[in-house]
């Protein structure tokens, strides 16, 4: 008999793997991603101190659409990266949290480098 994989635990195994390469600190903090079937999350994270320095996701009131899709993970892209240049952090570490590069977390990305910042 085939097991069902289970989604969740294979992107928490890849999540930790990522981790274990990469770090943030206070100069160039880790861009840190987390997807739910209904939000979208955002942090830069300085790990050296344990601190959030900004954080964005789709429950703010600046970001218009309401929903974990292409065109929420836009505004909350661009919405982080002008947060990060108000802080004066142009470069990140960009940790995509275990998920793919590709669909909801890509756009954000992209939106994140067209703001301004580097990664």
């Amino acid at each position: 008999m085939v097991k069902k994989t289970d989604r969740k635990m294979e992107r928490t195994r890849r999540h930790v793997r990522v981790r274990r390469k990469i770090s943030g600190t206070a100069e160039r903090p880790r861009l840190c991603v987390f997807r739910s079937n209904s939000n979208l999350y955002v942090q830069l994270v300085d790990d050296v101190a344990g601190n959030t320095l900004a954080q964005a996701s789709t429950l703010d009131k600046e970001v218009k659409t309401k929903h974990a899709n292409k065109e929420a993970a836009k505004e909350v892209g661009a919405l982080i990266a002008k947060r990060a240049l108000d802080k004066k952090i142009d470069t990140v570490v960009f940790d995509r949290g275990g998920y793919i590069y590709h669909g909801v977390v890509k756009e954000l990305a992209e939106a994140a480098r067209e703001g301004g910042l580097k990664f």
